[in-house]
């Protein structure tokens, strides 16, 4: 059973359970700001539960490399869409700051700020 890492907190979960309803399913929200009300609902097509993932997870979809590459967002910065992206072993996620969750240059958010 894969474990998510967000924070200080610990997710178990299926293999092949999408990202988005792991964390959603935890009380943890992908999303920043008025994102957290206004999202396409995991649809990936508005892009903003980006997150960075360090592990194992499926391929990226078409939808979400078109999405990860439109502007606000950079294809460069390894960032992935949490509705998009299947776990397929232990993760590490981390959130940065922006209504996209964009500015990776910055330090990550922790839980739910």
């Amino acid at each position: 059973m894969p474990t998510v890492r967000y924070g200080d907190r610990t997710i178990d979960c299926e293999r092949g359970d999408i990202l988005r309803e792991v964390l959603l399913d935890a009380g943890v929200v992908p999303h920043n700001g008025n994102a957290k009300r206004v999202n396409c609902r995991g649809h990936g097509t508005c892009g903003t539960c980006a997150v960075a993932v360090d592990g194992p997870t499926s391929a990226p979809t078409a939808r979400e490399r078109w999405r990860l590459d439109f502007p606000p967002h950079d294809a460069g910065t390894g960032l992935r869409l949490a509705c998009q992206t299947r776990v397929e072993g232990d993760l590490t996620v981390a959130k940065f700051p922006g209504f996209w969750g964009q500015y990776t240059d910055d330090p990550p958010l922790i839980d739910d700020e």
